[in-house]
């Protein structure tokens, strides 16, 4: 019958009563009632749907976005050593305004990687993960290679504080982005390996970098760092997307189609999202001072240069440790990880004030600088479990924005602290306070994530206890039309 044929060709949502479901189709046609209609299961998302290969060819994408890694924050933590060079190449090292002038084209490409971070995640949903990182690296290598025939301070910080910084950041971003379409299971560990890059060449580069300008000059080396680049371009090639595109709720509205407003329903999400900005006031203050504290409280001959490989390399291991710890922490909790890592970071640094003893402080910087590690290692893997793989490129892209505020904020009031009472004692103690409060903040998550679960949970079952009810009436209908229609059927 044509109403029969028509009831067949919906979708099924239960597969085992499919000629029950056409049977009581044609009754309710013959006895002429109107149809109940009950609500369909909607189809499972694409990201459920989804098998991670958990390897492959995601290994390879692993390496190039470990050479990403630590192409970029090699080059950007190896400033310190352009830094002198610059001084020398634009006046005298010992010209306090040069100095200041000359430490703000570091601070300008650090800040503009974060600052640039809510713009490429748009760009990286808009054209995908290999477009903007081969984009990206492809500007970054131009600016790179302008600035070595650069002859003034004033284009530098164009050349290389915006064009070369906006590059890395078109470059880094969609790095963390493809991990999660090759690696679910192993995801702590691949971005613990991915992080690591930044790590091994932070500890490696500087003693390359010393050699290079000692020999060839600042130029010469920057056309070097140039091949970095060239090979991030290459390495961008190797971004192929994997995960299927899910279509945005939220209206056809321009808006809506560039800024992925689904992020922000995630109450577990915006707690993340400002809780760990908040944490980040004093979180970097250690790792600006640390060196001038050192010289004024144990003299200039102090070794501080071990301090900051200490970290370096604690910080590479914490990454590979808490990145495979990751793996075995189901959904949410993963953040407690970060939690802890706020709170010993918070209460080292409290204790650098303390260390009388040089031995001590080189014990506060290796716990610094494992925990360090952890914080950074599982970022993405969070971001994943409170939004899903579809809407994690914003989600990472506007908190890393938010992560430039207290970047640029925290050091310079802990400088201005110094220069006020002439010691870094009362910053250090005060840089300890926001990684507390903000890993207080994000002890938070897993409760709100729990609740808004049983929420959904509950929503589901009264749902199910909806559509059981109206299938149950429905029966009781067809039982009773052969008696109200009895005249018509004989």
């Amino acid at each position: 019958m044509a109403v029969g044929h028509q009831s067949g060709g919906e979708p099924d949502s239960n597969p085992g009563s499919k000629e029950d479901k056409s049977l009581k189709a044609e009754e309710a046609g013959e006895a002429g009632d109107g149809r109940v209609s009950i609500p369909e299961k909607s189809p499972a998302p694409a990201e459920a749907e989804f098998v991670h290969p958990e390897g492959g060819w995601g290994w390879v994408v692993m390496l190039a976005a470990m050479w990403c890694n630590g192409s970029v924050f090699g080059i950007q933590n190896a400033f310190g050593l352009m830094f002198l060079s610059l001084l020398q190449q634009f006046g005298s090292v010992d010209d306090p305004d040069l100095r200041f002038k000359t430490a703000w084209v570091g601070s300008l490409s650090m800040g503009m990687i974060f600052f640039c971070s809510p713009i490429v995640s748009i760009v990286t949903d808009i054209l995908g993960c290999r477009v903007t990182a081969v984009g990206g690296a492809a500007v970054g290598l131009v600016g790179l290679l302008a600035s070595s025939f650069v002859t003034s301070l004033g284009p530098m910080y164009f050349t290389y504080g915006i064009v070369f910084a906006c590059g890395c950041s078109f470059a880094y971003q969609p790095s963390l982005v493809i991990l999660g379409h090759y690696f679910k299971k192993r995801l702590g560990l691949v971005n613990g390996i991915v992080t690591a890059g930044s790590s091994l060449f932070t500890i490696t580069l500087p003693l390359v970098l010393s050699y290079l300008l000692e020999n060839i000059g600042l130029y010469n080396t920057m056309r070097v760092l140039c091949v970095l680049m060239f090979m991030l371009v290459l390495a961008g090639f190797t971004y192929k997307p994997l995960l299927p595109k899910k279509p945005r709720s939220g209206g056809g509205s321009r808006f809506s189609q560039i800024f992925n407003v689904n992020i922000w329903k995630s109450v577990g999400y915006r707690i993340w999202a400002f809780g760990i900005p908040a944490a980040l006031y004093g979180y970097f203050v250690p790792y600006v001072h640390l060196m001038n504290h050192v010289e004024e409280r144990f003299g200039t001959d102090a070794n501080k240069e071990v301090l900051l490989m200490c970290i370096g390399i604690t910080s590479g291991i914490g990454r590979l440790i808490f990145g495979r710890v990751a793996d075995y922490v189901p959904g949410v909790y993963k953040v407690y990880l970060q939690v802890s890592s706020f709170l010993v970071i918070g209460v080292m640094s409290m204790m650098i004030p303390l260390c009388d003893i040089f031995g001590r402080l080189i014990a506060v910087c290796l716990l610094m600088g494992l925990f360090d590690g952890c914080f950074i290692s599982i970022m993405a893997p969070i971001a994943f479990e409170l939004v899903g793989a579809n809407d994690v490129s914003q989600a990472i892209g506007f908190l890393l924005g938010l992560m430039s505020v207290p970047m640029v904020v925290g050091p310079p009031i802990a400088g201005f602290l110094r220069d006020k009472l002439g010691t870094y004692d009362l910053a250090f103690y005060l840089a300890g306070i926001p990684p507390v409060i903000g890993g207080a903040l994000l002890c938070l998550i897993p409760w709100v994530e729990a609740r808004r679960r049983r929420a959904l949970q509950k929503e589901a079952k009264l749902k199910e206890a909806e559509v059981s009810q109206k299938m149950i009436e429905h029966e009781k209908s067809q039982e009773e039309a052969p008696c109200r229609n009895g005249e018509s059927v004989l």
